[in-house]
């Protein structure tokens, strides 16, 4: 089986509109099935998925994704569902809870009950797109006055995938959730990480649901193996590193789960300590290459195969910038040379056909 292939949105792109079109046009073209769009603290995602639904024909938009704590679940629902309605249904709402370095220090709004705020939000948005009248009573939301969304033209049935870590989170992604957005997820252990939650989730899926996808966020980078490695070191290392505190870094913990407990602990430990370079550097090559697809094509072809056999069927690809200054920031991905962007864009359609 081939796998689905998305690409996530390089911030760098949101600075140029019209590399951005260029960008979704040629992954269009090239028989991409999806393109992304995620929010840290960056522009809004569903802005710039609407130029691209305007500018696309066949490719499919996801958040990846849209912040929750920032929206009630009605503006998240009737915002995706103009969205879905205006591409022509080619819309998925990607949620997650984030974290509370992002939800409090950016949203300023305290980070509380997550599984049950998603699980919430997304009983609520189906409800809404069903066009039925709202009523939910839950612990974190209620509604009781019975509107219901009075605009009609967008499916009743938008997928949404949850980018989720934690056990419960993803046991609760496995059960309702039409996909799942882990990061990182590792080729090697992922399966044997997640094999618990998933399965308890899958116990309680409504048949209606169908199978759950599984779309990795994935690092990319078609090239030199070792330069792939260095690059990439540097978004893998910030987020087991910097994305958190040292009591709460999911990444971090993650990583643990996947073998590496004292080379997690160092390279937190090192970036807590603003040795941000000695951070990096201290960042496994056989971690990076787990979470990542590196390489020229052929050695590609291998990863992609190595992600399908521990269950994803698909990939969302953000491909990595090959030079310094594109990659000023760990957020950085390829953005600055369209040339190279579009040799590894082929490169890896090729790889996975």
């Amino acid at each position: 089986m081939t796998l689905k292939l998305g690409i996530e949105i390089p911030y760098t792109d949101l600075q140029n509109r019209d590399d951005l079109i260029a960008l979704a046009r040629e992954a269009e073209d090239l028989g991409y099935d999806s393109i992304w769009c995620s929010e840290v603290y960056t522009y809004d995602t569903f802005t710039t998925l609407t130029h691209i639904a305007a500018n696309t024909q066949r490719i499919k938009l996801g958040t990846n994704i849209a912040q929750i704590y920032a929206r009630t679940p009605a503006l998240l629902a009737t915002t995706a569902a103009s969205l879905d309605q205006l591409s022509g249904g080619r819309f998925i709402l990607g949620v997650g809870a984030s974290g509370p370095q992002v939800i409090e220090g950016w949203h300023g709004v305290a980070y509380d009950r997550p599984v049950t705020r998603t699980r919430e939000i997304i009983d609520i948005c189906r409800m809404i797109w069903s066009g039925e009248r709202v009523s939910y009573h839950g612990k974190v939301f209620t509604l009781d006055k019975g509107l219901k969304l009075l605009n009609a033209g967008h499916r009743p049935d938008i997928p949404v995938y949850v980018a989720s870590l934690g056990p419960k989170n993803v046991q609760m992604t496995a059960e309702i959730a039409e996909g799942w957005l882990p990061f990182p997820f590792s080729s090697e252990k992922g399966a044997e990480v997640f094999a618990e939650p998933l399965a308890a989730g899958r116990q309680s899926r409504s048949p209606e649901r169908g199978p759950l996808r599984i779309a990795p966020m994935t690092p990319a980078f078609l090239g030199d193996e070792r330069q792939g490695l260095d690059v990439a070191r540097g978004l893998i290392g910030f987020y087991i590193g910097g994305m958190g505190s040292r009591e709460q870094n999911f990444y971090n913990k993650l990583v643990q789960r996947y073998g590496f407990v004292d080379e997690a602990k160092t390279v937190q430990d090192l970036f807590l300590s603003k040795q941000h370079a000695e951070a990096i550097a201290a960042t496994p090559d056989a971690l990076v290459d787990q979470v990542c697809v590196i390489g020229d094509e052929a050695r590609a072809k291998d990863r992609l195969q190595a992600f399908e056999s521990a269950g994803a069927t698909e990939l969302v690809v953000a491909f990595l910038a090959g030079d310094e200054a594109s990659r000023s920031t760990p957020f950085a991905f390829l953005g600055s040379d369209r040339e190279v962007r579009s040799q590894m864009m082929q490169a890896l359609a090729r790889a996975n056909g």
